[in-house]
């Protein structure tokens, strides 16, 4: 058991749950670059970063599918909904190849993420990363930012059969980490985090930055906000 505090609100639980992209590393230009690199092989029109922030947080699929739209939009192409998915159907594969050859090379952790993860840590605190990303990327992304030693087990968006904001990964989490949702936190930046721990029974936190699809993090139903990962006081 450990209490948690976050701004004016104090979390009694047992185990934190911490997503990861928007959370605890900045990968937008991750993000940018394989996805523009793979709309490039098929000349299809850039997307700018602040255009693609908004796309990101619901699996690669959802990225590609709206990315690929807003190119056409961009090129002033009107296609039919079973063009676009031949499209994407081309795009994706690129992309995921472009993503495994700069996964991690443009990112980096936010102010106070590694501070924060560190001090749940340093008191014991049994603690997953559950992500949308794939598991292997999540991997080598984590311990390229010296990030792998504090979380012993890591999620991606190919663990379970459901990806977030279903509430199949928490709840599998929990149960890897032999505790109940409703005393495990779950540490997010968007509403796909909030509404997962929501139907999960999580208590959950939220970062005020992050890709939370273009809308203020405080405009979620979570139960409290920060603005640093670093704020977060730990006593057991």
């Amino acid at each position: 058991m450990a209490l948690v505090s976050a701004a004016s609100h104090v979390f009694n639980v047992d185990a934190v749950l911490f997503d990861l992209d928007g959370t605890l590393v900045n990968t937008l230009g991750d993000f940018s670059e394989a996805l523009n690199g793979a709309l490039a092989e098929l000349e299809l029109h850039p997307i700018a970063p602040a255009v693609l922030e908004r796309f990101v947080g619901k699996g690669s699929g959802y990225l590609v599918n709206c990315a690929v739209k807003h190119a056409l939009e961009l090129m002033g192409k009107g296609l039919s909904a079973i063009e676009i998915e031949s499209i994407c159907d081309r795009v994706q594969p690129a992309y995921q190849r472009h993503y495994g050859r700069v996964n991690g090379r443009y990112s980096s952790c936010y102010d106070g993420a590694l501070e924060g993860v560190r001090a749940l840590a340093a008191v014991g605190l049994p603690m997953a990363c559950v992500t949308n990303k794939p598991t292997a990327y999540a991997v080598d992304l984590l311990r390229q930012l010296e990030l792998l030693p504090t979380f012993p087990h890591v999620f991606g968006g190919d663990a379970f059969e459901r990806k977030k904001p279903d509430p199949l990964p928490l709840v599998r989490s929990c149960e890897a980490l032999g505790t109940s949702p409703a005393r495990t936190l779950m540490v997010g930046d968007s509403a796909n985090d909030a509404q997962a721990a929501r139907a999960a029974g999580c208590p959950v936190l939220l970062v005020t930055y992050g890709y939370n699809h273009g809308q203020p993090a405080r405009e979620v139903d979570a139960d409290a906000w920060v603005d640093s990962l670093a704020t977060l006081t730990v006593t057991r």
